[in-house]
Formats: structure tokens, sequence, C-alpha cells
């Protein structure tokens, strides 16, 4: 049934169904992370909204693991499959699906021993130092389960059941939601009830995925007995490695951002971007959602040798992403009031400084789409190589440049302004490197 679906005639319908769920999926955990943020601010303060964004890189550095191993994995898998290699690729996932798990376990453990003097590394100041350790404590004794999910969400769109992954986010969602009122107002639980509704939520699809594979035996993918594939792992680490880079670099840059905001403006402008990265985390999540939602169809053609449907994904997708980029950017100028306002009340200091912010940064919509598609494209095709290489760019490079230039110059609206014009830069890289690999892959 796998093989079928993966095997459709490729039309813009079908490309769009076909990651309808993973769009709708990403975007809802990114939704109801922000809703996460807002409980914390609305109902305990901002500057617990900050110690959030404190943690935040400690939580990236784990996630970057698991997004490495699914997505490369991923692509694997999908080639293996039009290859008719069945077997070897239940293997091939039952052993990654193993590795990550005790991989996750040794990394919370790390995180334990150490998070104490790495809040005070992170950025914490005396102020919000106590939010954020409750915070991470609690958030990275619940990372594996948050991680493991990762790797069955992606597979559910590798098997063709991205829908059952959709489900299982919405209804981690609504738990996460439901239990962040229930244990901040009425356990007075504070910001570790938000911690703990989090992880709750997000161990919701690792659930889902270690019923569905390994009691589901009508689908062609599913767990077996993991057998020792050591090079179809390296091969997985290799190609998801743009998605690593892409993680580690948020870590990395949400670092440098909530030190440089906080010698700015302080716990208020850790505040700001904090809540500029919620919404368009929000609104990426969108063009991700297409891009990881498409990658096993051409994974899958990749590995049966049909470069005319890759050509026909590429070229469509390229409209796809022109006119979604512009309504992103168009939502992030016209509705920043009222997003804004969901963490902030009007007269908060925050709240201006936030407006003023996600305007500016709005203008990156126009080119990140094309970045994250570039990416993702290229992981799909086993050329993890590329594909680092336009995410390290565009995600490390180019915004650690911008971010202390445009703040030596501008200050507070020069950090606004480096999302854009990282984004600018990386939208040259991945043209460039679509124009020099199109006859290699003869998708253009």
């Amino acid at each position: 049934m796998s093989n079928q679906l993966l095997d459709s005639t490729v039309t813009p319908k079908f490309l769009l169904s076909y990651s309808f769920p993973t769009i709708i999926g990403l975007m809802f955990m990114s939704a109801y992370s922000m809703i996460d943020g807002m409980f914390v601010a609305q109902l305990i303060n901002t500057n617990a909204l900050s110690a959030i964004n404190i943690v935040f890189p400690l939580i990236m550095l784990a996630v970057a693991v698991g997004m490495m191993m699914a997505t490369g994995g991923s692509a694997v898998v999908a080639r293996l499959l039009g290859e008719k290699q069945e077997q070897h690729a239940r293997e091939t996932f039952s052993f990654l699906v193993i590795t990550l798990t005790i991989g996750s376990i040794f990394l919370c453990a790390i995180g334990l021993v150490f998070l104490e003097p790495l809040l005070y590394l992170l950025g914490a100041n005396d102020i919000i130092y106590e939010y954020a350790l409750h915070y991470g404590l609690l958030t990275i004794i619940l990372l594996p389960a948050t991680i493991i999910g990762i790797i069955f969400q992606i597979f559910f769109i590798t098997a063709g059941k991205a829908h059952l992954g959709l489900i299982s986010t919405i209804i981690g969602g609504i738990l996460n939601i439901v239990l962040d009122y229930v244990f901040i107002v009425h356990f007075n639980m504070g910001i570790s009830g938000a911690a703990i509704a989090t992880g709750i939520g997000y161990a919701i699809p690792a659930i889902a995925g270690i019923i569905y594979f390994s009691f589901i035996r009508s689908n062609i993918l599913y767990l077996v007995k993991p057998v020792k594939h050591w090079h179809e792992f390296f091969e997985s680490c290799r190609n998801g490695a743009s998605e690593m880079v892409i993680n580690l670099s948020q870590a990395i840059i949400t670092f440098l951002l909530n030190n440089i905001m906080m010698r700015l403006a302080g716990e208020s402008g850790v505040a700001a971007i904090t809540i500029i990265l919620y919404v368009q985390a929000l609104l990426s999540a969108a063009f991700m959602g297409y891009a990881t939602g498409i990658a096993p169809i051409v994974s899958f053609n990749y590995g049966k040798g049909d470069t005319q449907r890759i050509r026909h994904v590429f070229t469509i997708s390229k409209r796809v992403l022109l006119i979604a980029s512009i309504i992103a950017c168009l939502i992030g100028l016209i509705f920043a009031t009222p997003l804004v306002q969901l963490f902030t009340p009007r007269e908060s200091p925050v709240f201006t400084m936030s407006i003023v912010g996600f305007r500016l940064s709005s203008f990156a919509f126009l080119w990140m789409g094309f970045n994250i598609f570039g990416s993702a494209f290229f992981t799909a095709l086993a050329n993890g190589k590329v594909s680092a290489m336009i995410s390290f760019m565009r995600t490390f490079v180019f915004q650690i440049i911008a971010i202390f230039v445009c703040a030596y110059l501008f200050g507070v609206n020069g950090v606004f302004l480096a999302l854009p014009i990282a984004e600018s830069l990386g939208i040259c890289v991945t043209f460039y490197y679509f124009r020099a690999n199109k006859n290699r892959y003869s998708y253009a």
C-alpha cells in the first residue's frame, strides 16, 4: 500500500494532499508550543517565558539528534523500498529506532548532570534562574519520549500513514493545552506544570508509534528484530546532517540572541525575542511540513530511477513555495499586533519591542521556504553534503554574522533584521546548488 501511494502520478493535488498531514502536524506542534508560552506569559509572567527560551537550546541539541536520524533514515528506508528491498528496509528502520532510544537516554543523563552550570552559561540571570531550573529539569527528564516521538512521526510519512502522525500530534497538543491549564491554575504548579504538560503532549506520538509499528503488520513498514546495518546507520547520519545542522544552529542562535538581548534590553528583550521565535516557528512549520512531507516521494523515485517524477516534484514545489512565501510574509506584517497581544498586554514594555521586531523579521519568510525545501530536497536525494551546506550557511554562518554586525550597527532592531538578511544570503547558496546539480539529478 505504501509503495503504491509513493508510486502515484505527481500532480499539485497529490503533493499537497500527501504533505498536508505533515504540514498540519508540524504547525499544530508549533501552535501548542506557542500556546504553552501563552499560558506561561499570561498566567505566570514574562520572566518565566524568558526562562523557557533560556532552556530551549538544551532541548534543541537533543532534538537535533532525533531529526538527523529520522529524516536521514527516512530517505534511506524509502530508497530501499523503491529498490524492492522491503526486509532490508524494515531491519534498518528497527535498528535506527533502537540506537536512537539508547542515545536519547544517554543525552538525558548528561543534561541532568550538567544542568545547573549550563543555565548560567546560556544566559540566565538571578531573576529568571529558578524558573529556568524548574523548567529545564523536568523537560530533560521527559526528553527521551520527545526524541523517540520524532522518529515515529517521520516514519509515519514514509509508511504512507502521515494521518496517524497527525492524529497523535493533535491528541498530544490538546492534552498539553488542557494539562497546562490544570497544572498551572488548579494545581498551582507554575512553570513546572508547563514543563510536565509539554513533555506528556510530546510523548503521545512516541506511544502511538510504538503501538502501530510493533503490532500492525499489514503495512510494508513495521518493527522487526533489528539487524546491525551500520552502513545504513552512517548513511542516515550523513543524509540527515542538514536537519541536525538546522537544529544545532537554532540552539546556538537562540543562545546568542538570548545573551545579546539580555545585554541590550534585559529580561524584556529576551521575552520579546521569545515571542517572535514562537510565532515564526508556527509559520515556518508550514514550509518544513511541505518539504518533509514530500521527501519520501523524492527518495522513492530516486531509488526507482524515475527522474521524470522527480522533475515534476521540483517544478510544482517552486510554484507552491512562491505563493506560500508571499502569504507568510503578509501574515507577519498584517497580523503582528494581535499575535503579539496573545502573549503580553499593550501596556507592557515587551509589547512595542515585539511588534517592531516581528514586522522587521517577517521579510525572512520570502526566502525561508525555498531554503528549507532545498535542504530537504537534497537530503531526499541522499546528498547529505549539499543539504548540510545549505543548512549550515543559512542557519549558522549567515545568521551569526548578521546578528553581530546588525546588533552593533542598529542595536535591538538590528537583532530583528538579522534573520531576513541571513535568509537572503542563504537563498543565493540554495539557488547555486540547484543550478550546479540539475544535470546530475535531472530535476530541471
